[in-house]
């Protein structure tokens, strides 16, 4: 059985990583203002995991449109996100590999976040794609921690949400929750239209940005990866 795809319209949020690639421009998109519609070029990029396996992480489709609030204040925006994540395997683990995929957005008020996770938000993910880290870079994300509640954040600080919460029974028949999707390879997608966040208490600028987490898991290995998006501004 292949991979099956997803898609949200409602957010949530999680992490894994151990390698990570930063592409495309660390600048600002350009200054945004109410109703700015930002196309975005989203991004690629493909590592070899241990037995020879090639894991390629896709962003597609990608846009931002930024308002501001219903009041009108500078301290708030209202963004709308869409695109498509997915994670694609190649080699002898395609087809018996586990996939876990789960995308979410990075957002600073006046802190550069083309670093990625180690601006402000807890994790050790560096911008040379050559090297790796050990460290989970969402490991301080709680369970209430979700996109979809909107973000309150103030000058110099950065935060990661991701976008997923998908619930089911436990064990135990208790209600759990996952942050991630997790599906057979070689394929699995999540993909959101207009999907909405709140950003508060952000006076000056505010940037954000998408990343899309994945990891792969076989009888001999489990690898991770994450790619980012190109950094956005929500003015």
């Amino acid at each position: 059985m292949y991979g099956k795809a997803i898609r949200i319209r409602g957010g949530r949020a999680f992490g894994v990583a151990l390698a990570a690639a930063v592409v495309f421009g660390f600048g600002p998109a350009g200054p945004a203002h109410a109703d700015t519609f930002i196309p975005l070029p989203g991004g690629s990029i493909t590592r070899q995991l241990a037995d020879g396996t090639n894991l390629t992480v896709t962003i597609t489709g990608e846009s931002a449109k930024i308002s501001g609030s219903m009041g009108d204040t500078p301290a708030h925006r209202n963004v709308w996100t869409t695109a498509v994540a997915s994670v694609d395997l190649d080699g002898p683990s395609a087809s018996s590999a586990t996939i876990k995929i789960s995308p979410g957005y990075i957002v600073g008020c006046q802190v550069d976040i083309s670093g990625g996770i180690n601006n402000g938000v807890s994790g050790g993910v560096t911008n040379d794609p050559s090297k790796a880290t050990q460290t989970n870079p969402f490991g301080g994300l709680s369970a209430t921690q979700s996109l979809s509640e909107g973000i309150s954040i103030g000058p110099g600080q950065a935060v990661a949400r991701l976008m997923l919460d998908l619930e089911k029974p436990d064990d135990y028949g208790m209600e759990s929750h996952k942050r991630y999707n997790k599906v057979p390879g070689p394929h699995a997608s999540v993909s959101w239209t207009d999907e909405t966040f709140a950003v508060d208490g952000c006076g000056g600028y505010a940037q954000a940005r998408s990343f899309v987490a994945a990891e792969v898991d076989s009888t001999n290995f489990i690898g991770n990866l994450v790619l980012y998006g190109e950094p956005f501004s929500m003015g």
